[in-house]
């Protein structure tokens, strides 16, 4: 399994030299035979931001919880620090 992940999004409104600054809600994608494929989540809206940034609609944690969990069979609490519910992420 490949998890590519970006610890930052980016705005959504042009900056002063025509670019995008730094944002809060980041994109992640998982390849790979045991990956349950399609969409997890809703797309985000261009009109209901959170500061100029899109909303954070899933937790990351809950990817990794997902992959520890279900991939590598690891109780994830100890290495995320408490529990968070797994997406279902990996297929049975």
């Amino acid at each position: 399994m490949v998890l590519a992940f970006s610890e930052f999004g980016r705005r959504v409104r042009e900056n002063g030299s025509a670019g995008t600054d730094h944002g809060a809600a980041g994109p992640v994608f998982l390849a790979g035979t045991p990956v349950r494929g399609g969409l997890v989540g809703e797309h985000p809206s261009l009109s209901d931001l959170d500061e100029g940034d899109l909303k954070v609609s899933i937790d990351f944690r809950r990817v990794y919880a997902a992959l520890l969990t279900d991939w590598l069979g690891m109780d994830a609490a100890p290495i995320l620090g408490k529990e968070h519910a797994p997406l279902e992420l990996v297929k049975e």
